[in-house]
């Protein structure tokens, strides 16, 4: 190979090393969780007509990720109701925005189905939604931590023209979950690997 050829080859190897290295470490980050809130509901495209108390489990899996800085894209799944006297169920696409490293922006629209008193069969609609709080990259796992503020405008395509805007708050089902594993761990005791330990320091 001619001397002015090495550098060149060399560069290109080590960038093919590089983008191989980034491409492996972009994989798929889920996250799941309760969104608990108030919702500014109405009917025949009245916004706001009465509040309601919003229960949901929203998740979503983000593609294109492999640091915090990095956008990402994905689909989500929504399941909620406003006042327990309705269910609605949708999909739609997500996009991350890293504004800040830990504090991203996530965008969402998609389409979603209504059952309700009100409505004598299943209504479609569309939905926006904003998400901002913590979710950071997870280097370790394909599960991330999300917990935020999330903001929604639901707009139903059906005869009852029902309408609605969402204010919560987004706590990720592992956070939930911890107060139940600690308290698991105490009535259960120590592992048996950890077993021997504890009786050690209670011998000193």
């Amino acid at each position: 190979m001619p001397t002015a050829g090495r550098p060149a080859a060399l560069l290109a190897a080590l960038l093919g090393v590089v983008l191989a290295h980034g491409t492996a470490r972009a994989e798929p980050q889920a996250s799941v969780g309760v969104t608990l809130g108030a919702a500014g509901t109405g009917l025949e495209r009245r916004w706001w007509d009465s509040t309601a108390f919003h229960a949901g489990l929203r998740g979503d899996v983000l593609f294109g990720r492999g640091a915090n800085d990095d956008f990402g894209v994905g689909p989500y799944a929504e399941v909620l109701t406003h006042g327990f006297d309705e269910l609605q169920a949708g999909a739609g696409v997500s996009a991350l925005a890293p504004v800040l490293d830990l504090f991203p922006l996530i965008v969402s629209t998609g389409v979603y189905g209504r059952w309700s008193d009100d409505a004598d069969a299943l209504e479609p609609g569309i939905a926006a939604a904003v998400f901002w709080g913590a979710r950071s990259y997870n280097f370790h796992s394909p599960y991330v931590m999300s917990t935020g503020l999330l903001a929604q405008m639901r707009l139903g395509l059906g005869a009852s023209k029902e309408t609605a805007i969402v204010l919560a708050a987004q706590l990720d089902v592992a956070l939930l979950g911890l107060p139940f594993v600690y308290l698991f761990n105490v009535l259960t005791g120590p592992s048996p690997e950890a077993a021997p330990v504890r009786r050690a320091e209670a011998a000193r």
